[in-house]
């Protein structure tokens, strides 16, 4: 399990009740217990009688023994360190466990969220902290606001693709997808970055909560729209990088843009960053392609396969290519045929 460690400071005396009566809860020191509930995240146990198995810990001081799989910190005059337990000496302030620390939060006394060593952490775990740190709401209200976001950047799109399409009489976008990342993600990816987890950092670091994808047909619709997205005196784009000029070294290509837009709430207007994609047929085709074969799969001939999905991609790309100049062919003589018709 993906480990979130919480320093809370609390007083409270033991409760007398059995640890099957308990549900598990997040806590930051516990001290004169008779026993820890089973899947409690502790940084300090102290005087404990135990500890159960799968409560990671920070510190262990007093105790018995660490049980099979506990992650420990510091576990001074323990009696035994079973097999498979991982020591570190995080209270020494070693360069690779040092951690960003959120501000404190109001709700459940100062609480502040600091990643540790862990494998995997589900909704379940998100939750728990969010409602712990009295942040539940606030990162409800910020998704909503990045739904909120999404709506407003798709309803640009599909007005500029009603005016492509009267005037050029086809679609320049053949789908639009969007997406909120999900809290596991978003964990994740803070934790990546050494980044406390925290309704504030998510909106001050990520620029990729919210998500739209746009498929077009051809190269230089994905150019027009940028354009006309950038015209428009309430877009503002961040940050663009161009994967069709410049390919990544794998071969992929698309144009991502990061916007930042506004909506219009009851009270305010607020500005909310959406990133944007926008890849061709062919494009999407190969990048959808290339994602599920190498998907969490360990390859043997890894250069080989790498060279043949890189030289695949620079084939995808002269098709796109050759795909555009038939269009413009078709559409000159669609043009010198109005003409012909008129002089007649």
């Amino acid at each position: 399990m993906d480990n979130l460690a919480v320093e809370h400071e609390t007083k409270k005396e033991s409760s007398g009740r059995s640890a099957a009566d308990r549900a598990p809860v997040v806590v930051n020191e516990i001290q004169d217990t008779g026993s820890t509930p089973e899947g409690t995240v502790a940084n300090e146990i102290r005087d404990t009688g135990s500890t159960p198995e799968g409560t990671v810990v920070n510190e262990i001081r007093d105790t018995g023994s660490t049980p099979e799989g506990a992650v420990a910190n510091e576990s001074p005059d323990a009696g035994s360190t079973p097999e498979g337990t991982v020591e570190t000496e995080r209270a020494r302030g070693t360069a690779e466990n040092m951690e960003r620390e959120q501000p404190v939060y109001p709700g459940a006394g100062h609480v502040r969220i600091r990643h540790l060593e862990m494998k995997a952490i589900s909704q379940e775990d998100i939750d728990r902290v969010l409602e712990l740190t009295g942040q539940l709401e606030a990162f409800e209200t910020l998704m909503m606001y990045y739904d909120c976001a999404l709506a407003e950047v798709r309803t640009k799109l599909e007005v500029l693709n009603k005016e492509v399409s009267l005037k050029k009489n086809r679609n320049p976008f053949e789908s639009i997808k969007s997406r909120l990342k999900k809290p596991v993600s978003i964990y994740e990816k803070l934790k990546l970055r050494r980044i406390s987890f925290s309704v504030e950092n998510i909106e001050k670091y990520l620029t990729d909560v919210a998500g739209l994808r746009v498929i077009c047909s051809f190269i230089d619709d994905i150019y027009s729209i940028r354009d006309s997205l950038a015209a428009q005196d309430d877009v503002q784009i961040i940050e663009e990088k161009d994967y069709i000029a410049h390919p990544k070294q794998n071969g992929y290509r698309s144009l991502h843009l990061i916007l930042e837009v506004p909506i219009f709430l009851m009270q305010e207007k607020k500005y909310m960053r959406v990133e944007l994609q926008f890849r061709t047929i062919a494009m999407d085709f190969w990048a959808s392609v290339e994602h599920k074969m190498k998907y969490k799969k360990e390859i043997r001939n890894e250069e080989s396969i790498a060279e043949e999905l890189r030289y695949s991609a620079d084939l995808i790309n002269q098709l796109d290519r050759r795909m555009l100049q038939i269009r413009d062919r078709i559409e000159l003589s669609e043009e010198g045929d109005l003409v012909m018709s008129e002089w007649r």
